[in-house]
Order: structure tokens, then sequence, then C-alpha cells
């Protein structure tokens, strides 16, 4: 099915839960969707699926939904694609949104492109930026330009460069948007959405998966994406063993370990601590970035950070030019002095 441009209105936000908790993704999609509402002088729908969840919706306004579409059913009381896939695309059949998002979580990357499929519109996965604008972007010859369009933009051709698309012709416009990129409004618990029961009904198939268990892993690495200050070490920090002098800082000023890709691939630390286009995107109040080089790949997930503090030897590493703070030097010189110092600090504030 496709939907008429024409008939379509409305940004849509899918508020992504589990165990009945709301992903903070959906809070910074809300946000996000306000501001393009805005310019469109449209309204906010947050897309509730999942089982016994209508309680959820009251936590839905306070963040900016001004309309909560409710699909309740035992059949989706676990996250599996076929049944989330069809409520999706109902809901998008039945209110016809003009701009429907998608958080890129696990859960987000396997159901945007399957519901994008379903209705026959485009999907842009991982944008960093969503503006209302023309689009072509300048004027062309012989080509319409199309005004209020959605610009999706995101890193390209492996983060070498920025890409912004539009999908003129079909609605909804869909994208997916990683967590940490779109900052949440502040709550107001006194604001009401509007709640509407919707429910397409759901007859399991051959291509319903079933779930034989679900296993829980507590994980004891910090979440880096909720931290406000990190002390983030890259290849340049030397070893495994060094990053003892970044725990050292982290702990004296109150800040998280984080690290870039190179790190990862050279298994000195997990996965869950990468900062960047492939790992998480980070906006901290105060980010350290020591002995990274500041490739494109790695600034894409922490250049909104507060304020950058650079450690690096080397004077031309592209760190420097997005930095507010930088300091050429020897790591191994600078921390541990930098951390005395600290220390001294915050034992004559205590």
């Amino acid at each position: 099915m496709s939907l008429k441009v024409e008939e379509c209105k409305g940004v849509f936000v899918f508020a992504q839960q589990v165990d009945n908790k709301l992903n903070s993704i959906a809070f910074e999609l809300l946000g996000k969707a306000k501001e393009l509402a805005k310019d469109l002088d449209q309204d906010v729908t947050a897309v509730l699926i999942g089982s016994d969840v209508k309680g959820l919706a009251d936590e839905l306004a306070w963040y900016g939904a001004d309309r909560v579409i409710v699909v309740d059913d035992p059949e989706l009381k676990e996250y599996r694609t076929e049944p989330y896939a069809h409520a999706l695309s109902s809901v998008i059949e039945k209110f016809k949104p003009e701009i429907m998002l998608v958080g890129a979580t696990a859960i987000g990357r396997d159901l945007g492109p399957r519901v994008s499929a379903r209705i026959h519109t485009g999907l842009t996965a991982d944008c960093t930026q969503l503006d209302i604008g023309d689009f072509p972007l300048a004027p062309v010859p012989g080509q319409e330009q199309k005004h209020k369009q959605l610009l999706m933009t995101r890193p390209a051709f492996g983060g070498n460069t920025i890409a912004t698309i539009a999908c003129p012709d079909f609605r909804p416009q869909m994208a997916t948007v990683r967590p940490g990129v779109m900052q949440k409004q502040a709550p107001d618990k006194s604001a009401k959405a509007n709640v509407e029961e919707f429910n397409p009904g759901f007859t399991p198939d051959n291509k319903y998966a079933e779930i034989q268990e679900i296993v829980k892993q507590v994980s004891n690495v910090a979440d880096i994406a909720e931290a406000k200050i990190l002390v983030s070490g890259g290849r340049g920090v030397g070893s495994p063993e060094n990053f003892k002098l970044l725990d050292d800082l982290a702990e004296a000023i109150g800040g998280t370990v984080s690290c870039s890709r190179a790190v990862v691939d050279a298994g000195w630390k997990p996965k869950e601590l990468q900062v960047g286009q492939t790992g998480k995107t980070v906006r901290p109040h105060v980010y350290f970035a020591i002995g990274i080089s500041g490739a494109i790949q790695h600034a894409a997930g922490m250049e909104e950070s507060d304020i950058i503090i650079a450690i690096n030897k080397d004077e031309n590493a592209p760190i420097f030019d997005i930095a507010d703070y930088g300091v050429v030097g020897d790591l191994n010189q600078i921390l541990p002095e930098l951390t005395n110092q600290v220390r001294e600090a915050m034992a004559e504030k205590a």
C-alpha cells in the first residue's frame, strides 16, 4: 500500500518500551518531533506498542506528545518482528502520518526497514540531523523544488562525507535516529495527551517467531550515553595497562571512561564503551579526548559535547579543530599531574 502525499499529516514517533519501561530514545525523538511539528504547524503523536502499556502514555505527554496511539495486545508483550511490524504499519495506514521517526536501537533497526517496505516508502537510517526545508536544497532548472520536506542528514561513505536525503514523493517520510543525537525537552508533568486505543488484530502465522526463553544479562559496564563527564582514550594511550591513567582521572573528577573504535578493535575495552559513528553518540558536559586523533567517524559521536578537552602529542591532530581546549604533550606526564590537581581541588572544596 502507498499513501497519498496530500492526505498525510502529523509527526509520529515510535515510543519504544521494553518490559513496560520507556526507552530514553522515545523522549529524544519527541523533543525533535516538537521542533519539526512547529515548522509544519502540525501535532506530535507517539505510537506506543506492547502489552498492558497504556499506563506509559502520561510520561510520553510530559515529553511532548499531543496524542498517544496505544496498540495493546498480549501478542506484543515481547518484541517480535512480525507482530510489531504489523502493528506499526497498521497504525501508519490508518492514521496517515507525514513523518515517522524510529530510534536506531536494536529494535528500531529491525522494525523500521520492514515497516517502510510494507507501506512502500523510503527510510533514511542513522540520521544525525533532521530539518524541514526545500528539496532539492538549491533550485535545479527543469525540476520542481518542493517545500516543507523532511531533510534527513546522515554520514555516508564510511563517515567521510555528509549526505542530506529527502523522500518527496512518498509518505510517510521515515527516519531512524541514533540514541544520544537529539535532545529531549524538560518534562512538563502537567501536560496531557489525547490517548487513542487501536488494535488491528493479531493472528499468529508461520512468520511469528516463538520465544523459547528470555535470558537477561546484567551488565556492569557504565552507560556512556548517560554520563556527564567522559574520559575517552584512543590508540595513542598506548596499551590497555595505560588506561589506568584514565581510570584515575575519571575517578577523581567523577567521570566515566570511554574509548575510540581503535581501542575496541585492539581488544583493550568492550564495545559498550565505544564512542563514534559505529559506537555510541554522546553529549556529556565535558569530554576528554586523550590520545584520540579525531577522525570524522569518532567526531560524529562526540562533537556535540558542551566542552571538549583534547590531549595529544600530535599538534596537527584533527581533534584540535573541534576541541575547546587543547594540550599538546605526552599524556603519561600530563594525566598524573592533572589528576593530582583535580584531587587537590576536590579536597579543598570538601
